[in-house]
């Protein structure tokens, strides 16, 4: 009963959490404040994603979660080197 209620909770902070980086996204006043928010959103996504196969007792999910953890990383790396470089192959 407690661990629902926990599961139930943090869920909805963390959806919390993905809709103020969303907003961020959307408003940010510079392109580091946008890409930043991204990373975040990946990590929240992932944190979503983990909580809801831990709720829902899937470990399918659990597998998904480590496939957007990866995205989000190469993701964050390329939109920095783009940001910092110029390009991101050399």
């Amino acid at each position: 009963m407690i661990l629902q209620l926990a599961l139930d909770f943090a869920t909805v902070c963390v959806a919390l959490a993905l809709g103020l980086c969303a907003w961020r996204l959307l408003r940010g006043p510079e392109t580091v404040d946008r890409v930043l928010a991204l990373d975040t959103m990946a990590v929240n996504a992932v944190a979503l994603v983990i909580l809801l196969g831990m709720r829902w007792g899937t470990p399918l999910l659990f597998e998904a979660a480590l496939i957007i953890a990866m995205l989000g990383f190469v993701s964050t790396v390329g939109l920095g080197r783009y940001l910092s470089r110029g390009d991101v192959m050399e």
